[in-house]
Parts: C-alpha cells; structure tokens; sequence
C-alpha cells in the first residue's frame, strides 16, 4: 500500500478510510511519533498510547466543527500529525516551533489549550452548552486519563455535566490497567450493544412500561445496573447521570470506530471508557513508560543511554537527598507530592519511607490543605510541588495554611522559566503571588549548597516558607552533607564596587556577578524575597548610587516591587532598575537562548544597566 500520512493535510480524508486503511494510518502516525520525539525530545509513552484513539475521533466526528478537547494535552502528537503540522513535527517544543501541548493560537483544531491537567470536561461542557444556546449541531468531545481523574476539578464538571442535556462525550483513556484477549473480545460485544440504538430505545421503552407499577420498575432498574456492573465498573459514573459504556481496547480499531459511531447518536452525556498501553508499539517505552514519558534526543533503535560523563547534580536532586537526610533526623517530616514523585525527586524518600510518603494524586488543592492537618496535628509537612502547580491551591494556601500560621515548607521547584513546556509550565508568578500573603516567607537560592541550607532554613520556621529553585542544575556548587541553616531571612554582600549596586534574587546572582565585573558594581546575594533584609538594603541604598533588582520571575509585584516598598518606608529615594520576566508569556525554546533574549544573561545585564545609568557606567568603566 502506499503510505497515506504525506498526502493528509487535515482530517476530512481519513472519515472516508475504510477500516484496513485506518490501520495503516495509524502504523505509521506511530512510526512519525516515534521518528519525531526521538530527535526533539518530549513527551513519548502518552502519545504513543493514544495513536488509534485519535484516528478514530478523526474518522467519526468532523472536526474542527466537532470539539475535541484533550486533557493535559501531553499526548497530542498524533493529533498535531493528523491536523496539518506534520511538517512542522521537527520543530516540536523547539523556539519558534510548535508547542508540545495544544494552542488555539497555533490550529484551530486546537480548540482548547491546556498543559495542567483535569480541565477537559468543564471546558468541553461550556462548548457544548454554548452550541445548544446557539442552535448549532456540534459534539463536544473531553478525553481525558486516569490520573487526571483524581482531581477535584474533573468530578465538579462530571456533578454539572450529568443534569445537562447536550452533545457531549467524555473519554477516559485509562492506561494503568490491560484488557487481557478474552475480556477484550467479550467487551467489544458489549460495548458495542450497549452504545446502539437498540439497547438505548429498549432500555427506555423497559422502563416506560414498567414505571406504572412501581415495584417492577425498580427491579427492572436494579436488575440493569447489576447486570452492567457484572462486566463493567458503570456505577458511578451513571449516578452522574452519564451513560457509562467500555471498558474496551483503546488500541482496537474494530472496537474503537462502531463504539464512537454509534455513541455519536445517542442523546445526553456520554462515557467512553477506553484502555491504552502506554508506550504502545515500541517495546522499550512499554516495558519502562516512566523513563519514556519525557525522554531527550535519542536513537529510537538504541533507546535512552545514559551519559557517560556524571551529570551535574540538579536542585530537584538536592531537594530529594535533603529530605531523606532531614527526615531521618527528624520522625515528624512528612513528605507529599500531587502526583509527581519523579519530577519532584521523592522516588528514594518513598523507597526509605513509605509510611511517611503521601502521594495524593492529581490534586493540588486537596495536598495543600492536607498538609495543614498534618501540621495541626504536630507533623512537619514538606510540599514538594511545582511553582506552576501551586496556583491551583492559591485559596487552600492563604486560608488553610497561612491565616493559621501552620509550619508547612513548600518546595517550589521549575522557579522561572523551564524551557521546551513553555509558558503552562514556567514558574513565573510564585514570588509575586506569595509575598502578598501574611506569615509567608519566600527563599530563593542561587545554587545547589545554598538550597540544601535554606531549605534546613525554612524547616527550622515555626509558619510557613516556600523555597523556590529552578528546573535542572546551576551553578554546580555542591552541597554539604551536614543540615546547616543559614541566618533567616538574611542576604550577604558577594562583591564589593561602587556606584551601582546589583541586588540578586536567585541564581541570576552568577550572571550578574559577571557582569559586576565589567562595571566594578557591588553584588548582593539576597536570598529572601521575603522577608528581605531591609538593614542591608538600606545599607547599600545609602552608599551607591543607583539600584539594580535581578530576578528569575515576574517583575511586576516580584522582589524588585518588594524593595521599591521598603525604600519607601525607609524614606530613601533612588533610582531602581528592575529586571526579570516582562509582562507576557513565554514561550517554549532552549531556556539559555530564553534567558539571553530576555537580556538576563551576563551581556544583557550589563547593557541594560548601562542604558538605564549611563553616566554611572561610564564613570566606572
């Protein structure tokens, strides 16, 4: 046969492939997937576990008239392919290429863009709502996985979706669990049955008859879910008020295709329960789909290798060693992550801990206010979660944690910018939305030791501080093994000049100590955002000419705003030069070439400090 993906240039073919070409189709998105990530690196096992699923809402539904809304969106490769960016695969997650995850801005058949997770089904009912209040025929189509379907937010739409009389259908493409051949086969039948006409009118018509005699009629009811739940796990999703149908083989188009046809005509909210393999066609990520979830550049005949040279250590790493080393001095340290023991370094915490490790799932809000109870009770909780994350528990960490001043340390890691994720995933916002909140304190270490030591720094509090640290490695200073704190609250001055003095948040204290040497400007390592260290601030206020703020964050309401108030109060007038991430998102791309082109490397620090004081660098240089 020959190959059908290079004369596709959106979907509108593949609704008039027949069944042998729709695998064909799907044989080879797989193979470009698998071509694709291998030289760009990025999200593999999801996709590959979704390739038929997506050929077969291509095929049933007309899209993009049709809505398909994918949760996290971390396994729409295929649906890039199939939607006419298959040309543009080699430039995926790269700066200026198309973003890893789904954009309204980069196709409309993007119709809803997301990266954080549980958001498909409130988003896919709004579309649906809005084309019932609008008159238009339009399915709206949520897919979303299993562990998306921990979250609160998931069950909030599935409670408001269930009484709402529209065009939608809700997918979970459960990949945790396997269909072995025999259930797979009887499934199939089922699914099928229970998504026809025939099942939906004789079901109905069943209870119609039987509703005058009241007995009978609940017998009736009693016997159909106990029959289903027999084969199928329908109950709690038909209590929503959905009809439940699956599980079937996500993998099996035979399966796939007449179950989504015929569900594409019934009335009311619909329940498609769909069982994938992650990893799906290439052995290596199926046997590992954790080590191939979010792989870098590699040879797919080969597979991930490790690198001969030791990688640098990098802040999640020293995040993981401190908390085991912390928790086997202290037995009150508890550790909890929303889902993400990987990212967040808590593997070997779990391996040495199990009792005192809590993953709770995709549920930010819910590990916030956990924490909290935890502390009432006595209990050291860390949150290891991400700057990104924590958004979605702002209430929970302002009612639940801060208003009773309870000991809980967060740990913030992807600080800043994180590179090929991309604005969804940049931690932007953290110091801007925490240093408004009364009882928090905010540490931002510029490397590996310091954030070993102001992380004992932060447990050693009595209310609650966020240590925030960026993605990957920094400066490469290594930590030692004792648990030293360093003083709270407290900055130190790394350089001693004149005229300008450049005050650094983080860890762009190392480029600006670069470029403190080309203007004989003082550099201080402040350390805390929070509280700042007003005594040293106004120490340096009083001796220099002019300010410069230096943060991996939002400057507006970040650390640089922090000492514009603190001038004030003191009543000290100089001019401030803030830099940090400007007032808009950025975009995925190699996170050196982000930084430089946002001038806070070295070079661009120096040349906006030498165009905002001109005079000053000229005397000093």
């Amino acid at each position: 046969m020959a190959p059908l993906l290079p004369t596709l240039h959106d979907p509108s073919p593949i609704r008039e492939y027949d069944r042998a070409q729709l695998q064909q189709l799907a044989d080879e998105v797989r193979a470009c997937v698998l071509d694709n990530v291998s030289r760009t690196g990025g999200h593999l096992s999801s996709n590959l576990g979704t390739v038929e699923l997506t050929v077969a809402l291509h095929h049933v539904f007309n899209t993009p008239h049709d809505r398909l809304v994918w949760d996290v969106g971390h396994q729409t490769y295929p649906h890039k392919i199939l939607t006419g960016r298959r040309e543009r695969m080699p430039t995926l997650r790269q700066q200026g290429g198309i973003s890893g995850f789904p954009q309204r801005s980069e196709s409309e058949y993007d119709t809803f863009g997301t990266a954080h997770s549980s958001t498909s089904i409130s988003a896919a009912l709004g579309m649906a709502m809005a084309a019932k209040q609008k008159g238009e025929d339009r399915h709206a189509v949520a897919i979303i996985g299993d562990g998306a379907l921990t979250a609160g937010m998931a069950f909030e739409a599935l409670n408001n979706a269930g009484v709402a009389d529209c065009k939608l259908l809700v997918i979970l493409n459960d990949n945790d669990m396997s269909i072995s051949p025999p259930v797979g086969a009887l499934n199939r039948y089922l699914a099928q049955l229970m998504s026809g006409n025939f099942y939906a009118a004789a079901k109905n018509v069943g209870k119609s008859v039987l509703r005058g005699a009241p007995p009978l009629f609940e017998l009736a009811k009693r016997f159909e879910q106990h029959a289903k739940g027999m084969v199928v796990p329908a109950t709690l999703f038909e209590q929503f008020g959905f009809n439940y149908v699956g599980p079937i083989d996500g993998h099996d188009l035979d399966s796939l295709v007449p179950t989504l046809e015929n569900l594409k005509h019934l009335h009311g909210p619909q329940f498609l329960h769909v069982v994938t393999k992650k990893g799906q066609g290439y052995k290596l990520a199926e046997a590992d789909p954790v080590a191939y979830h979010g792989p870098g550049k590699f040879d797919p005949s080969i597979g991930i290798v490790k690198p001969t040279t030791q990688p640098k250590q990098t802040f999640t790493q020293v995040f993981g060693q401190w908390l085991c080393d912390t928790a086997a001095q202290d037995g009150r340290l508890v550790g909890i992550t929303p889902a993400m023991r990987e990212g967040s370094g808590l593997v070997e915490f779990e391996q040495r801990f199990p009792d005192r490790y809590y993953d709770v799932g995709i549920a930010e809000q819910h590990a916030v206010t956990f924490a909290a109870g935890l502390a009432c009770e006595g209990l050291k909780p860390v949150v290891a979660i991400y700057s990104t994350f924590l958004q979605r528990a702002y209430d929970q960490l302002i009612h639940d944690v801060a208003i009773q001043n309870l000991p809980v340390v967060f740990a913030l890691d992807r600080a800043g910018l994180v590179g090929a994720d991309g604005a969804t995933h940049a931690g932007a916002y953290d110091i801007p939305f925490l240093r408004c909140i009364p009882n928090m304190s905010i540490a931002c270490p510029a490397d590996e030791a310091e954030c070993r030591q102001l992380l004992t720094s932060a447990y050693e509090q009595n209310h609650p501080v966020a240590v925030r640290y960026p993605r990957g490695a920094g400066a490469g200073v290594t930590p030692h093994l004792t648990l030293d704190a360093l003083p709270f609250g407290k900055g130190e001055v790394r350089r001693m000049g004149k005229g300008i003095v450049i005050l650094a948040f983080g860890t762009l204290l190392y480029p600006a100590l670069v470029a403190a040497e080309a203007l004989d400007a003082t550099v201080v390592n402040m350390r805390w955002a929070k509280p700042l260290d007003v005594a040293l601030l106004n120490e340096m206020a009083k001796s220099h000419d002019a300010i410069v703020t230096l943060e991996e964050g939002a400057i507006m309401g970040g650390a640089g705003s922090a000492v514009l108030e603190a001038l004030q109060v003191a009543g000290l007038q100089k001019p401030v030069l803030q830099l940090g991430l400007p007032d808009r998102f950025i975009e995925h791309g190699d996170p050196v070439k982000l930084l430089s082109g946002l001038g806070l490397d070295a070079a661009g620090i120096q040349a906006s400090i030498e165009a905002r004081f001109p005079v000053e660098a000229t005397a000093l240089s």
